[in-house]
Formats: C-alpha cells, sequence, structure tokens
C-alpha cells in the first residue's frame, strides 16, 4: 500500500500534519481525504493549485485515495504556463482552491467533511501525480510518476537515511515539486511519522520546529545558506537527528558553516524530476563536502563519453546514466524527448555531467549544456571552480560558464556577487588550488545571479 498511515489499524497521530499552525491529526486527514476522494469519483486527472496549505494536503491524498492522477500547479505560475500544464495534462477540473479566472470547473475542499468508506488500492502502474519540469528551455514538460516509483523512491531514501516513523519532518519547501511534495509530504505519510510544513524555510520557522519535536529538516542550499546568517536560529538544530540538503549543489562554505553552527554535517542527495531520487550520502556512511552520496538501493549508475564507458577514478568527467525503480518512464505526449533521454537498456540519461570515484561517491560537475566547459582540449567542470571560488571571502554567489573563444574553444568566465575584489585576486585564488587550465580566463562582477523558483541558477541567461 503506498500511504499505510492511512489504514485503520494506523497509530493516531495528534498532529499528523501541520502547515503553519493549521493541523490535521490522523483521523483529521483519513476521514477528510477520504471525503475528497468521494467527490471525484471517476475523474481521471485532477489540477491542484499547489499552495502550502492543507487544503493542498487534502487535496492531493484524496487524489491519493480514489485512483485519481494529481497534477500540482505552481501558485506562481503565469497564465500562458497554466494553460499548457491544463492542456497538456487532460486536467478537467481545479480541485480545491484555484487561480484567478479559472478556465475549468472548480471541485472544492471540505476541509471538515468527513468519510469512512475503504477504497480498494489502485495498481502500482497507476499514475500518482504529473509534475512538471522547471522549463529552463522551453514550457515544462510532463512526468507522469506512478505509485509503485513513489513507494521505491521512499523505502530507498528510508534505508539511506534510517527514516522511521519515529522522525518528524519539518520544512519550508513548495507542494509541487519532488523535493517538499513526494520527499516532504507523501515521505512522512509512507515512513509513518508526522510532517511540520513551515510556509515560509527561514531560520526562525525552523527553529521553531524543534519545540515541536523535529527531528529531520529538508532544505535546498539558499534556504541553508538563510539558516546559516542567523546563527542563534541554527544552534537550535543541534537537537535534530538529520539535515538534508538538494534541489541545486550545496556549496562547500555552506556546508562549513551548518557544520560549525550545528555540529551537523549535511546530508547532500542527487535527483531530478524524471527519476526521483537515485543517489544519496548515507546517515551511516561518508559526508563529503561537494560530493553527493553513493547509489540508492536498487539503483545503477555509470559515467559515458559517447557509447565507451569511463572508470570510476574520482578524476574522469562523463555523462551521468542512472536506472532504477522509481524513475518515471517518460515524458507526457512527447515520444521523441523521451526517445532521447530513455535509452533501450533502462538508463536515463541525465543530461548531467558527473565524476564517481574509486568508492561509488558522486560528485556532479553540473549540466552538460552548461557545465560542461571544453576549453584548450580539456573536459572541465564549472562545479569544482565555483566551489573553490566560494572559499573565497569576498565571493557571497558565483556562476562559471564556458564562452566562445577563437584560441581554447571556450573560455572560462566567472559571474561573482560579493565584494570586489582585484580579478588577479580571484583568479590566484583558484590557480592555487586548482589546475593552471581551469582558473578563470575573465571575472564578471554582478549584483544578483538568474534562479528559477527553487533556487537553481539560470546559466542560460548569462552571456
Amino acid at each position: 500500500m503506498l500511504l499505510p498511515t492511512l489504514t485503520p489499524d494506523a497509530p493516531d497521530l495528534a498532529d499528523a500534519i501541520t502547515v503553519g499552525d493549521d493541523r490535521l491529526s490522523r483521523e483529521d486527514l483519513v476521514g477528510a481525504a477520504t471525503a475528497v476522494a468521494e467527490r471525484i469519483a471517476g475523474a481521471r486527472v485532477l489540477a491542484v493549485h499547489a499552495r502550502p496549505t492543507t487544503d493542498t494536503v487534502l487535496a492531493i491524498v484524496g487524489c491519493l485515495i480514489a485512483g485519481v492522477a494529481a497534477v500540482p500547479v505552481p501558485p506562481d505560475s503565469g497564465a500562458r504556463e497554466i494553460e499548457h500544464i491544463l492542456t497538456d495534462s487532460g486536467a478537467q477540473a481545479w480541485l480545491g482552491s484555484a487561480p484567478d479566472d479559472p478556465t475549468l470547473p472548480v471541485i472544492p475542499v471540505r476541509r471538515y467533511a468527513r468519510s469512512w468508506h475503504r477504497h480498494p488500492e489502485p495498481p502500482g502502474a497507476a499514475t500518482a501525480l504529473v509534475l512538471y519540469t522547471s522549463g529552463t528551455t522551453g514550457l515544462p514538460k510532463g512526468v507522469p510518476i506512478t505509485r509503485s516509483a513513489i513507494a521505491a523512491g521512499v523505502d530507498a531514501l528510508g534505508d539511506a537515511w534510517q527514516w522511521t516513523a519515529d522522525d518528524v519532518l519539518a520544512h519550508g519547501l513548495p507542494l509541487f515539486h519532488v523535493h517538499g511534495l513526494i520527499l516532504g509530504m507523501l515521505g512522512p505519510l509512507r515512513r509513518g511519522g508526522r510532517l511540520i510544513h513551515t510556509v515560509r524555510p527561514t531560520g526562525e520557522s525552523y527553529a521553531a520546529a524543534i519545540d515541536r519535536g523535529a527531528t529531520m529538516y529538508f532544505g535546498v542550499p539558499t534556504v541553508w545558506t538563510r539558516v546559516g546568517t542567523d546563527p542563534s536560529a541554527a544552534r537550535r538544530l543541534a537537537s535534530a537527528r538529520l539535515l538534508v540538503s538538494g534541489s541545486a549543489p550545496l556549496p562547500v562554505p555552506v556546508f562549513d558553516t551548518i557544520r560549525e553552527l550545528t555540529g551537523h554535517q549535511i546530508v547532500e542527495r542527487y535527483g531530478m524530476t524524471e527519476t526521483m531520487i537515485t543517489v544519496s550520502t548515507r546517515v551511516d556512511g561518508e559526508r563529503r563536502p561537494g560530493w553527493v552520496g553513493v547509489p540508492l538501493a536498487g539503483v545503477e549508475t555509470r559515467l559515458r563519453e559517447g557509447d565507451a564507458d569511463l572508470p570510476h577514478d574520482g578524476e574522469s568527467v562523463g555523462d551521468l546514466h542512472v536506472r532504477g525503480p522509481m524513475m518515471s518512464s517518460g515524458y507526457l505526449n512527447q515520444p521523441e524527448k523521451t526517445a532521447e533521454s530513455w535509452l533501450a537498456d533502462g538508463f536515463f540519461a541525465t543530461g548531467d555531467v558527473a565524476v564517481i570515484d574509486r568508492d561509488g561517491m558522486h560528485r556532479i560537475v553540473g549540466r552538460r549544456a552548461t557545465d560542461l566547459i571544453k576549453s584548450g582540449g580539456f573536459r572541465i567542470g564549472a562545479g569544482e571552480i565555483e566551489t573553490v571560488l566560494l572559499g573565497h571571502p569576498a565571493v557571497d554567489e558565483v556562476a562559471v560558464i564556458g564562452l566562445p573563444d577563437d584560441d581554447l574553444g571556450q573560455r572560462i568566465v566567472a559571474y561573482v556577487v560579493g565584494e570586489r575584489v582585484p580579478d588577479a585576486e580571484l583568479v590566484d585564488h583558484v590557480t592555487t588550488q586548482l589546475s593552471h587550465h581551469k582558473r578563470p580566463r575573465e571575472i564578471r562582477h554582478v549584483d544578483a545571479l538568474p534562479r528559477n523558483a527553487m533556487g537553481k541558477v539560470q546559466k542560460k541567461l548569462l552571456d
């Protein structure tokens, strides 16, 4: 069963789900979500305006009970993006709240309605969610995710993180992506523990969750950066069991700051909408700053250059392919793009370039399209240069790209946010730690880096 905590014999929890100050006991959750399932019986696909509220929780869980595919729509989406998502997914109505001037019918979520009707468990191959990618290269692509994929992904993380029903997860992440929705909401419901959604991911709200019993925290790197700038709040997280970062690379200086303030070495993991989480640091394993861990149970990875496998020697940079039971099987309505990424042997070509060492530890260099720089005959990962530059006290943020160069093929250019110091000082800082050919040929000082809703730098907007 996908959500065993919804069975009658599961232990009652007085506050199974807390969103801000709104609380749902297990009885509230089961009764109200089952009432939602009664209202939507017979539907195929419903859109959910995924604001951080208990209504969103009830809408998603109601769909899971009824066997209806839910399409979480980011609440800050523009009209063009919303229309694309609704049309592409085939959504028949909005469930719960809806944007202004909705073009589809709206089915309300009745917070205090109750039903105790038992619904048969849908098959594992049934689509549970259709998540849409961030759309950095065009309109977002729909990714259908099955019930069995969600179960496999959460259980593999349960093994790696020793995640049990005794854990209380706290986070303030969006409820329309893998991180905040599948891991952050469905994870506690499957593992049997409680969820505290802080609505806003601030140091203050994360610290306050300690008083409610939080033992685990999820955050993206920008969240952990904010926590690190609030030392009094950060120190209160020392009593937690586990701090996890994902959705973008965690800068090594942020890892070090959190370790100094909390005593915790942040667990890093790697995944995508298309694959969910496939690689992670283990609780009982090494936590190496700048590295995202080893394959989860049931997952295989490989490095490729063309059709050739590359060695796992900690140095070779190659295209990362993954294969595992938590993966989606393709993009919705896009067979050509599916064929480009889902390979005939079952591996998924992530589009990321990585390094794997002899112990199976993975370091993500970045996206092939923007982070693999070919300069002077060398294959260079932008990520390692960024990590070194972030170690300079004058650098707050940095993005490294390769720009066309008549002599080198591509020249390394670093966009730097922070205190302005002489360019030569930053270049020398890199050459003291990396090979000479990896030094930036140009430093560009900027006020901010372009980022998407999940905090990922959009390098395609840099030139």
